[in-house]
This record gives structure tokens, sequence and C-alpha cells, in this order.
């Protein structure tokens, strides 16, 4: 399949200046980005750090739909977004409607060395294109507000180590290419990730990632009776060189240089973590669903103790 573009976007109906305006002002932003590559860092920075990557709705029972235009209204009006396939539909529009060159590509983000190459679209990716600078003459670059942890600018698409505050973070050729021997391109790559995380690395590839391909994996992510989206809370942010993250009881923030985390043992430590630190809109959570959330929460967290924390 090839790979989709996202060209000058209409959000499905919605009004492109005042959803833009919208967007803009729910991440900070004062003033309208140009597209350069400048406008997308200062983009991509204001989102991960001000929408969090969150899975509350899918722990709720009622998963949020991935359609763009569903998405962009969480965002405009102050709700949750979600996880990497809203949070990448959404930042798509907003970069496409800016006048950014966007595409997409199939991503597949691995835990455990024996499902790296698995086929499995578990991650819809974004490519920024037009944008050359004398690192990165292809002048292509990986933004992506759905890893939760992750990097806090775009990632030039160009083989190699590259660091974004005070982090490294690798770009290989995909295997194909590798195996070839032809450089690293737009349409395949692989990523190792920062150390310490819970992620290892991503598979980039073309394989289909359409509309039918996206909504059977958001089924299976935010319904399967397997799927790790339903096991725990869990929300995260990246405030420059700040991984912040909120897993079950669990609060842990990262920085180059250190990593800190504690066990939250009352409700309301939890509940303003999730609210004040994460930032997570919870307007429409109520005390029924705050009940058996934190209940099944530290459920879980005592099984996981009791079983030595694996």
């Amino acid at each position: 399949m090839e790979t989709g573009v996202m060209g000058r976007a209409d959000g499905s109906g919605t009004d492109v200046d005042t959803t833009v305006q919208e967007y803009l002002a729910r991440i900070g932003l004062a003033s309208v980005p140009q597209p350069t590559t400048d406008g997308l860092r200062a983009l991509h920075r204001a989102h991960v750090a001000r929408i969090p990557y969150d899975n509350l709705s899918i722990m709720l029972g009622r998963p949020d739909p991935v359609e763009v235009r569903s998405c962009l209204a969480r965002v405009t009006g102050g709700g949750r977004l979600g996880y990497c396939l809203h949070q990448n539909a959404a930042l798509g529009w907003l970069l496409a409607a800016l006048g950014f060159s966007v595409s997409t590509r199939h991503g597949h983000v691995w835990a455990r060395p024996e499902t790296q190459l698995d086929p499995f679209l578990n991650h819809l990716v974004l490519v920024v294109s037009g944008l050359s600078t004398d690192d990165n003459p292809g002048g292509h670059w990986w933004a992506d507000a759905g890893m939760g942890e992750g990097f806090a600018e775009p990632l030039p698409l160009v083989r190699g180590d590259h660091e974004v505050d005070g982090w490294s973070f690798g770009i290989g050729a995909g295997y194909g290419a590798q195996a070839a021997g032809r450089p690293t391109g737009p349409a395949a790559w692989t990523y190792r990730h920062l150390p310490g995380g819970v992620v290892r690395g991503v598979v980039v590839t073309s394989r289909d990632h359409g509309t039918a391909a996206l909504d059977a994996t958001h089924r299976q992510l935010s319904l399967g009776e397997d799927s790790s989206f339903r096991r725990m809370v869990v929300a995260q942010r990246i405030d420059g060189p700040r991984q912040v993250a909120l897993r079950g009881l669990v609060r842990q923030e990262m920085t180059p240089g250190s990593k800190r985390q504690h066990d939250l043992t009352s409700y309301d430590d939890w509940r303003g973590a999730l609210v004040d630190d994460l930032l997570v809109p919870v307007d429409d959570v109520t005390d029924d669903e705050w009940t058996g959330l934190w209940a099944r929460t530290q459920a879980s967290h005592r099984a996981w103790d009791e079983a030595g924390r694996p």
C-alpha cells in the first residue's frame, strides 16, 4: 500500500480557521506557526507538553473514536484526546491545515525482542516533508505526539543518533533497505527508544494503515480482552527534557540524568497526579466511575506487588 498523504484539511466538516485557532489555544500558542522547521518544532513541543497521552476512556469502558473530526472536537473542547491513533490523527490534521506536507506510515511499537518483527499495526506514524536543513538535506521529519514517552520535537529521518533535550534517539535503516544496502529514507525505518523507557523501539513501514486497518486496530486495542491498554490507567506527557508518567499507582519522572518513581497510596494523590500533574481532563468522569476505577487500580497494584513487580 502507498503511504497516506494528508492534504489541506477540512476537518470533515469543521471550520478550519476556527479549529486551528482553538487547537493552538489548547496547546498554549498565541500565534500561528509558519510551515518551517522552527514552526514544526514549536507545534510539536507545545502539543506533547499540553495534551497528555492517556487511556482513561478505554479504562472506563467507553473508548473514544479515532475518526479525525471526533479527535479535533475533543482537542478544541478541552477533552481527553487519547492514545497514539487519536494523538497523531489530530496532530497530522493540524500540520496539514497549517500548510505542512504530511504523510502517514504503518508503525509497529515493540517492547520485547520476540515481537520486533510482528507486522501488527499498533501505531500511526507521521512524516513531514519538504523542510530541508544542512543536517537533514532530504527534508523528511518524524513528528509524533503518540509515543507517550518520547521526543519533544520531531526527529530528522537521517540514519544515526539524534539528541533532543539531552535524550538520545536512534534512527536506523528499514530491514529491507538494510539488507539491500540502501540508505534510510522516508518510507521505512527502525527506531531505538530512549534508555529506561517502557518501549524498546518501533519498526516503520508502508504496510496497510488505511481507515479500515486503523479502525480494526482501535477495536482490538480498546476492546480486546488481552489488550495492554485495558490493564491499568496510563497517562504520559513530555515537558522538554522531563518524561512524566502515571502507570496504575506509580508516578514516574525521568530526565536524561535521573529517574524517580514512587507509589501513590491515597486516592487524592492519585487523582491529583492525573489531573494536576499529567493534565488529563476529567470533567466527564462520574463519581461512580472514579470509585470503580480507584478500586480496580488498587487491586491491580496489589496483584503486581504480590507477584514481585514483574
